[in-house]
Parts: structure tokens; sequence; C-alpha cells
């Protein structure tokens, strides 16, 4: 199966680590980043999309995408 996330969240350091982790955990990027300014937080957000291929599991509406 393909799996596929749409990371988000302010641009700090923290995200670039969410992001991060998910790489050392096989996922691979799907694109460029996003960049969106947040008037009411008058703060950067960023979003990143992310894949990962798992063979011999099959999707299914019930398949959690953190547990991989």
């Amino acid at each position: 199966m393909i799996l596929y996330r749409y990371l988000t969240g302010p641009d700090t350091v923290a995200f670039c680590k969410r992001v991060t982790a998910q790489l050392n955990r096989g996922w691979v990027l799907a694109g460029p980043p996003t960049l969106a300014f947040d008037a009411a937080k008058g703060q950067m957000i960023c979003g990143q999309t992310i894949m990962k291929t798992v063979d011999a599991v099959d999707y299914t509406d019930e398949t959690v995408l953190s547990d991989y």
C-alpha cells in the first residue's frame, strides 16, 4: 500500500524535527514544502507532504497512518 500524509505546523525547529522524524521512519518527501501566513496568529505555517510504501499490507479505512 502507498500511504500519504500532509504535515502542518508553525515554521519552527519543532516542525522540522517532526518531518525529520518521519523521514527516519521511512517516509519520503512528496513535493516541495508549502508556506502560508496565519494573520490571526501572526506566524508562518509550513506544510509538507510525505509518502511511504508498505509492502504486504492492504489499506483499509481503519489504517492508522501514524503507525507506519
